[in-house]
């Protein structure tokens, strides 16, 4: 037999005019099989021609790809010599297996072999997980059939019985396997076979169906496999060789074959289909782990231990799921809501809860709903547990149905060695950077959203991705329902993004026209030019290493520098809130005029706006903020007015426990804490014990210099915080400073507030107690000083 005859023919087998016809992919692996085993049946045949297939007490048995039926065009064999320690002595088991490994090594087929007893195999599998994994698959080829389905069961018996054992083993070989390899979805050069979302990790997940302890997904999953097993036979066809690893060279021969229009476009696919199955072995080994936790410590029936987290979810071994009985009914809101939830907290969305509150999800209308789009910020602001809650929501497919442009690049490769991601996932770790740098703009979620839409022209026969993808950009800013300007803005953040670091690294910094060309790309605007700097930060940061070195920031910094100080005279007009006497109702005139506080709470989509109007005090701002937060409402907005002595205060707020309070509670409320009585924020007290700041976010407070002629205009940038209004208020208090106006936002997590702050007899606070009170609000807000009472 020539060395080249087997390979020659598992090659005519494959074909190569099959690889695009459909469900053309498993009738060639069932064909390779086939051979591959009426060949080993042959030569066990040759090497025992009196017992024949039938021998007891010794059989000839495969592992791997060739027991599993999923064998390539030039895949090696895996084959074990079983025997039962009797009937055959050593010396004759020894030349047995010569008589069967000699001519396969004859035929050039790579062969993995081994020689055991039923004891020798079970020994094996409890100390190399491995080959334990590999040996839940053995099929029997020849021999005694009964001693190949022994040794089986009892390797499948010692899984089930030691999974509590071998499943932290089988996590950290996953990690080592995957940290050695890498990862399907980030390597331009994939191991189809060893790397993370390869075609190993499916052996992993049949394993863990094996041990009993949970079901592992099917149909997409399954779908994902063979479309990596039909890449794996075409790059066997196309290089005639049985190699595991998709190299650069190959890749156009490989594309071809299978039909695809170019290399990129194949390796999209691949990372799509690793994306599927790394996806579902980490949910797979989630359920897994409590399942055996369910075991180990259940003594009797129990319920289930669930822990609120606002908004009818809770979280539950590890997962945010929906409360029992809770319907959502195709909620956008409470679906962003949940993955909000999910991220900040750093954990999966259970995926019962992810196919509940996607199923029969309603479109969304364009624009979309204020509520709805500052949802969608906020989960954008969740940090580095957005990444995990975002690749659930795509694979479940709503990312796509938010952004449609977003299925473009999705998966999408990049052949540029500083990228380490393909363009999705590298479009998500610069959201994450960003969200680390919100601190440092006006309107995070300003920069949230031109980090999510840098790289949405990066597609396809696009040359200038930054150029192209603006007017994309501008027009999906358009739907979320952003206001006009606020699009013009993204859409020029994504046309310059490149602008700041090109220019710095490529031009003489120190150079005036250098400096004058940024100011003008910005359109001589600070908070675009602040907007850009965060944004060119962490898209670099989020591209790698390479793309952000110490002298890269060094430049982009100093450029930056120098633009801001040619735009120092350049500040965007503050508004002062302001109202009229007329826009008091009767019934707010007559309740203050009494001397009792006028409340009014109407319900919207998002949770309710209430007014207060009392007549005007030190520390009423306060007291009215403190209230609410210890009633568990979250401040969106809010602005506060005064007009003839009375204070007019609206506040825009979420209600994550889904109840509002009475107005008669709130009135009685701001009446006791305009006595003294502190009793009505207990509640408050308690959350701020339990909540965490972002220590990532530093706090801002700044004077803004002429702004206005007769009051003290400060603007506080912060991380938001149960209490944090009222500890802000509480500050200007204790310096005696009158709130006149101000006007509060939340962006992205972030509370951008700005006040208007006199001090007595309505005169601007002076300069010495402007640095003094600037000091005070940023232990505040840091939690450093306690709030007065």
């Amino acid at each position: 037999m020539r060395s080249t005859s087997v390979d020659s023919k598992r090659l005519d087998l494959a074909g190569t005019r099959d690889f695009t016809k459909p469900g053309a992919g498993t009738a060639r692996r069932q064909r390779v099989t086939a051979y591959g085993r009426s060949l080993l049946g042959d030569l066990w045949d040759a090497a025992v021609p009196d017992a024949g297939r039938e021998q007891t007490g010794v059989a000839l048995a495969a592992v791997g790809s060739l027991a599993r039926g999923d064998s390539g065009p030039l895949s090696d064999y895996d084959l074990v010599l079983v025997h039962d320690g009797r009937t055959l002595n050593t010396a004759d088991v020894t030349a047995l297996a010569d008589r069967i490994w000699y001519p396969i090594w004859d035929t050039g087929v790579r062969l993995d072999h081994s020689v055991r007893t039923l004891g020798e195999c079970r020994a094996v599998a409890s100390g190399d997980l491995a080959a334990a994994v590999g040996l839940l698959d053995m099929e029997w080829i020849a021999g005694d059939p009964i001693l190949v389905a022994g040794v089986r069961q009892s390797i499948a018996h010692d899984w089930r019985a030691n999974a509590r054992k071998r499943l932290p083993e089988l996590g950290e070989s996953l990690q080592q396997r995957h940290e050695r390899h890498g990862s399907l979805a980030d390597t331009i050069e994939p191991d189809l076979k060893e790397g993370s979302g390869g075609l190993r990790d499916m052996a992993v997940l049949r394993a863990l169906t094996a041990a009993w302890l949970t079901d592992r997904p099917h149909g997409q999953v399954d779908v994902a496999y063979d479309e990596l097993l039909d890449v794996r036979d075409a790059l066997h066809v196309a290089t005639g060789r049985g190699r595991d690893r998709l190299g650069r060279e190959d890749q156009d021969a490989v594309a071809a074959l299978l039909g695809k229009p170019d290399s990129d476009a194949l390796l999209t696919g691949v990372v799509e289909s690793a994306r599927v199955i790394s996806f579902a072995l980490e949910g797979t080994l989630r359920r897994a782990s409590q399942s055996q936790r369910a075991r180990t410590l259940r003594v009797g029936p129990r319920r289930p231990v669930l822990a609120p987290l606002g908004y009818g979810l809770y979280q539950h071994d590890g997962e945010v799921v929906l409360g029992p009985r809770f319907n959502p009914t195709g909620s956008q809101l409470l679906l962003l809501r949940a993955a909000r939830v999910a991220a900040r907290r750093g954990l999966p969305l259970a995926p019962t809860t992810v196919v509940n509150l996607t199923s029969d999800l309603q479109p969304l209308p364009t624009p979309w709903p204020g509520e709805i789009r500052d949802a969608f910020v906020d989960l954008l602001a969740t940090g580095p547990g957005l990444v995990q809650v975002w690749e659930a929501l795509d694979q479940a497919g709503v990312i796509g149905q938010w952004i449609p442009e977003w299925r473009a690049v999705r998966s999408r490769p990049q052949r540029n060695a500083v990228h380490r991601h393909t363009v999705d996932r590298h479009i998500i770790e610069t959201v994450v950077q960003a969200c680390r740098l919100r601190g440092d703009v006006a309107r995070a979620d300003l920069l949230l959203i031109a980090a999510l839409l840098h790289d949405i022209g990066k597609i396809a026969g696009v040359l200038d991705h930054a150029v192209e993808g603006a007017p994309v950009a501008a027009n999906i800013t358009r739907r979320l329902g952003f206001a006009a300007d606020d699009v013009d803005v993204i859409e020029l953040l994504v046309r310059e993004h490149l602008t700041l670091v090109d220019s710095a690294t490529r031009r003489d910094p120190q150079d005036p026209q250098t400096v004058q060309t940024l100011v003008g790309a910005v359109e001589e605007r600070p908070d675009i030019l602040e907007l850009l700097t965060a944004l060119t930060e962490a898209d670099a940061i989020a591209a790698g290493p390479k793309a952000w070195t110490s002298w890269r920031a060094g430049l982009v910094a100093d450029l930056s520098a120098r633009a801001t100080k040619a735009l120092a005279d350049r500040r965007m007009p503050r508004v002062e809130p302001t109202t009229s006497a007329d826009q008091l109702s009767a019934a707010a005139l007559h309740d203050v005029a009494v001397g009792a506080a006028h409340v009014e709470v109407v319900a919207t989509p998002s949770g309710a706006r209430i007014e207060i109007a009392d007549r005007d005090r030190l520390g009423l701002f306060a007291d009215s903020a403190g209230l609410l937060s210890a009633y568990g409402l979250v401040v969106r907005s809010a602005r506060v007015r005064t007009v003839d002595g009375v204070a007019l205060n609206t506040w825009d707020v979420e209600s994550p426990q889904g109840e509002l309070p009475a107005t008669a509670d709130l009135v009685r409320g701001i009446q006791q804490l305009a006595a003294g009585d502190r009793s009505p924020l207990r509640a408050l007290d308690r959350k701020r014990r339990e909540s965490a700041v972002d220590a990532g976010l530093t706090t801002r407070a700044t004077v803004v210099p002429g702004a206005s002629g007769d009051a003290t205009v400060i603007e506080v940038r912060s991380q938001d915080r149960p209490g944090l209004l009222r500890d802000i208020g509480m500050t200007f208090a204790r310096f005696t400073l009158a709130v006149r106006s101000a006007h509060v936002a939340t962006y992205g997590g972030q509370s951008l507030d700005t006040f208007y702050v006199t001090a007595a007899g309505g005169q601007p606070v002076s300069p010495p107690q402007v640095a003094q009170v600037i000091a005070a609000l940023i232990d505040a807000c840091d939690g450093a000083a306690p709030s007065a009472g």
